[in-house]
């Protein structure tokens, strides 16, 4: 009956069920909040860098410690371009030196994929002997700091190989190619493709070479996807070892080290500064966005295996 009393009442509005919000809701709301203010932290500097690409030296201290700073200058709509224009021209040439970089960078990414790749198709796929002590060995390489390696590469380079003058752009495009990490992450992802692929391929006469082109490559998109972009963002964003193979060859250096040169100049301002960091901000983050999905796949298909 009390039941039966309950339901009537629910029925004809006389009682109002006023539900209490869960404590997930609660932390769903901090979590955004939280995650806003964070954002925001990042993307100030960001906003600052393009609004001051935009404006003259007048402008960016007239416009510091303000809201201003970080809003580009639409007053004048016609020069808002104008630090662009400056840093593409003859004197600073950055188009020049960007290109050199995306070359750089397609060739090691090309590189990449196939000498790590096969690496990594021998050690995960191939049973040989001392495979262990390989699979130990990528291991160990992954926490040598990069940095230990540098003098011993450089002696390497310009006194065994003799790679000076033209020759310099193989010094740095040759220790870019071989990528411990990469073939790390390759031996994770191949290891998670079925044995059936390769043994269907062998029965249609394959041989071990056709299998890792027609079979694991083709399967294997975003792990080569994921190495793509580590390959180019290490590419783009490498000053040190381009400076000091390259020397004084300033038609081959990559963007980096341009930009050195370029803050280092007599008539720089911090416009064109900005200006010539936006240029090199956006491919990589245009290149990180069209790859999303594929590093995301990479990385939770490969770490399965870990």
């Amino acid at each position: 009956m009390r039941e039966k009393r309950v339901r009537e009442l629910i029925q004809n509005e006389d009682v109002k069920i006023v539900k209490k919000p869960s404590k997930s809701i609660y932390g769903k709301i901090i979590y955004y909040i939280a995650g806003i203010c964070i954002s925001l932290i990042f993307i100030f500097p960001i906003l600052y860098m393009l609004a001051a690409s935009t404006k003259t030296m007048e402008e960016i201290a007239r416009d510091a410690g303000s809201i201003m700073m970080f809003i580009p200058n639409f007053s004048n709509f016609g020069h808002i371009l104008d630090n662009y224009k400056e840093i593409f021209n003859e004197d600073y040439n950055v188009g020049r030196y960007a290109l050199n970089s995306l070359i750089y960078a397609l060739i090691t990414i090309v590189l990449n994929v196939l000498i790590n790749g096969l690496a990594a198709y021998a050690i995960s796929k191939l049973r040989f002997p001392g495979k262990r002590f390989f699979n130990f060995i990528i291991m160990f390489l992954i926490i040598v700091p990069v940095e230990s390696s540098i003098i011993p590469l450089y002696t390497i380079c310009k006194q065994l190989l003799g790679l000076s003058g033209k020759l310099s752009v193989l010094a740095i495009i040759m220790p870019a190619s071989i990528s411990i990490f990469n073939i790390f992450l390759f031996v994770q992802f191949f290891s998670s493709i079925p044995k059936e692929f390769e043994e269907a391929a062998r029965m249609d006469g394959a041989n071990t070479l056709k299998i890792f082109f027609k079979v694991i490559l083709p399967l294997s998109k975003p792990i080569i996807a994921t190495v793509a972009v580590f390959c180019f963002i290490g590419v783009w964003n490498d000053y040190l070892w381009p400076k000091m193979v390259l020397g004084t060859n300033e038609d081959m250096l990559p963007i980096q080290t341009a930009l050195t040169t370029i803050q280092t100049a007599d008539d720089v301002t911090t416009g064109k500064i900005m200006a010539s960091l936006v240029v090199t901000t956006i491919p990589i983050f245009a290149v990180y966005v069209a790859a999303q999905k594929y590093i995301v796949k990479g990385f939770g298909t490969g770490g399965l295996k870990l």
